[in-house]
């Protein structure tokens, strides 16, 4: 068989394919991409499921303990919350981007922070997982979606911890 046809993909003749083949390259980033695509999805989908009762007359109060005068500090918040994950998602586009092979390159120290940040939305994720299960009037789809959020963030860890070692991740090719 020439070298040609070996890189082709097809088999030799004993069957086997060409090592150079089997090891297959493995985008993190583009899974990080999509993963935060879902989560941000799903996040919104929480929100909006939230407010689906106002549609149908019905009052979607909650007691709250929190003071008027914070309110303001809330939403801020709640805005922060939702934006890093998009900042996050654009700057891994940004760095996935850049040509500087999988080694990382001037976004090692990036790719360090995403994971962290990763782990940060999963703990609060959790946090509020807990939350939605003992609040005693929660409605099983916010649970259901928190649990989803919490899994995808879970999922999030795992591949941004490989993006962020790039040495570990190719032994898992």
């Amino acid at each position: 068989m020439t070298p040609a046809q070996r890189s082709s993909g097809s088999p030799s003749p004993s069957g086997s394919i060409d090592h150079a083949l089997r090891r297959r390259k493995i985008d993190y980033a583009l899974r990080l991409r999509s993963l935060w695509t879902a989560y941000l999805l799903a996040m919104l989908f929480h929100v909006q499921l939230g407010l689906m009762p106002l549609f149908h007359g019905f009052s979607v109060a909650i007691g709250s303990t929190v003071n008027p005068a914070q309110v303001p500090l809330v939403y801020r918040a709640m805005l922060g919350y939702f934006l890093l994950p998009l900042m996050a998602l654009l700057l891994i586009t940004w760095a996935a981007s850049d040509g500087c092979g999988s080694g990382g390159g001037r976004w090692s120290p990036w790719r360090r922070w995403h994971f962290w940040l990763s782990v940060v939305y999963s703990v609060t994720n959790l946090f509020h997982l807990i939350a939605d299960i003992v609040v005693p009037d929660s409605r099983a789809d916010q649970v259901f979606l928190m649990a989803l959020l919490f899994l995808i963030g879970l999922l999030i860890n795992r591949q941004a911890w490989f993006w962020s070692h790039p040495g570990l991740a190719a032994m898992q090719t």
